[in-house]
């Protein structure tokens, strides 16, 4: 079950629109941060159920924020928000361990699609523990 929810974006116009698109009635934590350092140091601390990362941001980019995150943790669910839908991006970050790749703008429709997936995932993992 998503319970806690972090976003890696430079943007703060991009964390909000993000934010909007997050149904506001499920009771999620939402965490923030805003370069690929801050979202590392974020991962650590609040163990986010999924992360949504962008890509281009100052100091560490998401490619790198990406590959840190799954060093610590092989489980991390990161669902990459980027305008950067090149095929050589989406394939660079897929094989980082990206779980999906989504454009820029969200949509509130797409959001909630895209959370469906991860608590699908989540609960198939849960299971398989048991």
């Amino acid at each position: 079950m998503i319970k806690k929810i972090l976003i890696v974006d430079d943007s703060p116009v991009a964390r909000r629109m993000l934010k909007s698109s997050i149904p506001p009635n499920k009771g999620y934590e939402i965490y923030e941060a805003d370069d690929g350092y801050e979202g590392i140091r974020k991962y650590q601390e609040v163990q986010p159920d999924m992360t949504f990362m962008d890509l281009t941001m100052p100091n560490l980019d998401g490619y790198s924020a990406i590959a840190e995150i799954r060093k610590l943790s092989q489980d991390a669910v990161i669902v990459v928000m980027t305008a950067d839908i090149q095929r050589k991006s989406i394939s660079r970050v897929i094989e980082l361990g990206a779980f999906l790749v989504l454009k820029k703008p969200p949509r509130t429709k797409i959001v909630e699609d895209v959370l469906a997936k991860v608590e699908d995932l989540l609960k198939s993992r849960s299971g398989e523990k048991q």
